[in-house]
């Protein structure tokens, strides 16, 4: 006679049907990112509405409630207790906003992204400016269903960063802002002289999806569980727990666009690929937050990917799918890749100017949601601040506040887990080299013991914790930014 489930058996079969559903979600939302044809946008809406309705019903449901309530009555070990807490945090969240407005949220999310692709084609911030509108105003509503304890901001941050206070994180950010620009702008003039052109040239995108492919499959990426497609914006999704895809844009003239690209988002793809897979659908079988996540994708592009053993390793392979890359040495590959210059593309600016796009989003975000910025005056305060920072003004919309996909897809308070993020890669990646064997293999850009090593201490946890948590039990310590500061000033300038 087969015993009755307990509540916690029920609650994470629930839970693991509402992952078929969102997985299902995911995969018309990359569709859509890749390979739909625009006529089918208005459909394409109504469908991820749809589901995101059901998903928001299933997830408030009375049967839902009552398994919950349950498995908090009974005995539990460390697992099930941190999926319990994250099932109950998740559950509270999810009842304070009504179906209607999810709905919506979904609909008006999946136009908005592909006004904000024509848009930022045309250059034409206008043509945007009133789906902003639209996903501010349901930002502010979520912010208020939510609740906070300063700022409306604070809601939206702990969609991505569990524990975060925006007043927290931009203290921090007030903190190392003088010194981060202090070091920008003396990287970037001491590589005034660099020329631009180093590695000019014809790079057909066929080729570089060779050396791509090559790269990512060497660093750990399983692709019998992923795949690379071509986007707009290069992004990372999970479709299922062996379904990971990463996507890149190309530049025929620079094939590093694609490829810091790729390294990038392979960073995102080795965490999801190693998450615990017996807890896939739940929370504890997920990442923690967007800055470690976002540690992850950084190390790998930049740490490793921009390393001397990293280049030393690949740049033959390299000259060999594009010859004219011999005329080349590896220290003048680096200087190029490395070079330091103000630029107004977050994803291609250089290490140094890197958080200075950060902190400027950072700052337009807080001012928008709190109503102190309308919409309308978005480029001109972009463009007025980026100035301020950068010495230089972005010559359109496309080159400034259009740039980046997150307010089209409703990424309201994201931005500054990605400077956090900076800051975990730098900490995580110097106590991983504190072990010999792992500082050794990486000297010799065998990156195999460094990703067993995070496999160990940062993906098998999935969200067992919580990320300051996460961070003290690998590091000692939580989120420290000298580490970041520390990389910058030996890789820029020698320090």
């Amino acid at each position: 006679m087969s015993s009755t489930p307990s509540c916690y058996d029920s609650l994470c079969t629930k839970n693991r049907e509402i992952t078929l559903l969102a997985n299902t979600y995911n995969v018309l939302d990359w569709d859509q990112e890749t390979y739909m044809p625009s006529g089918g946008i208005t459909y394409r809406a109504k469908q991820l509405a749809w589901l995101s309705g059901k998903i928001h019903e299933l997830r408030t449901s009375e049967s839902f409630r009552d398994a919950l309530e349950g498995a908090e009555e009974e005995n539990s070990d460390a697992t099930q207790a941190a999926n319990t807490r994250e099932f109950r945090h998740h559950y509270e969240r999810a009842t304070k906003l009504p179906q209607s407005l999810v709905e919506k949220d979904s609909e008006v999310t999946s136009l908005a992204k592909a006004a904000w692709a024509e848009a930022r084609e045309k250059s034409d911030f206008a043509s945007f400016a009133p789906h902003l509108t639209q996903l501010l105003d349901i930002a502010r509503k979520k912010s208020e269903l939510w609740g906070y304890e300063d700022e409306p901001y604070d809601a939206l941050l702990e969609n991505y960063e569990r524990g975060a206070k925006t007043t927290e994180v931009a203290t921090v950010f007030e903190q190392v802002s003088d010194e981060l620009t202090e070091t920008a702008q003396a990287a970037c003039d001491k590589h005034q002289s660099i020329p631009d052109n180093l590695l000019q040239g014809h790079y057909p995108i066929s080729d570089q999806q060779i050396l791509n492919r090559e790269i990512a499959e060497d660093l750990g990426f399983d692709f019998s569980r992923g795949r690379i497609d071509t986007t707009t914006h290069p992004f990372c999704t999970n479709l299922g727990p062996d379904d990971h895809r990463l996507t890149t844009r190309y530049l025929e003239d620079d094939f590093t666009s694609s490829l810091f690209g790729v390294l990038h988002e392979t960073g995102h793809g080795l965490y999801e690929q190693g998450l615990p897979s017996e807890q896939h659908g739940l929370p504890v079988g997920s990442a923690v937050s967007l800055s470690i996540h976002e540690s992850q994708s950084r190390l790998w592009e930049n740490h490793v990917g921009r390393s001397r053993a990293f280049w030393t390793k690949w740049l033959p392979r390299a000259q060999e799918i594009f010859p004219h890359l011999t005329s080349l040495n590896l220290d003048t590959f680096l200087t190029s890749i490395n070079r330091a210059k103000k630029s107004y593309i977050r994803v291609e600016a250089d290490e140094s100017t890197y958080d200075l796009h950060i902190i400027l989003r950072f700052g337009l975000e807080r001012e928008m949601l709190n109503g102190e910025l309308e919409v309308k005056d978005v480029p001109e305060a972009w463009n007025e601040r980026f100035k301020k920072l950068m010495g230089i003004t972005p010559p359109d919309d496309a080159h400034g506040c259009l740039q980046d996909i997150h307010w089209s897809m409703g990424g309201l308070g994201y931005f500054s887990t990605y400077t956090l993020g900076n800051f975990n890669a730098a900490q995580l990646y110097h106590h991983a080299l504190q072990d010999k064997e792992i500082a050794h293999a990486c000297a010799q850009a065998d990156y195999s013991p460094l990703l067993g090593w995070l496999q160990n201490n940062i993906h098998s946890k999935g969200s067992a914790l919580f990320p300051q948590q996460l961070m003290k039990e690998v590091t000692g310590e939580g989120t420290n930014a000298q580490f970041h500061l520390a990389h910058l000033k030996q890789r820029f300038l020698g320090a």
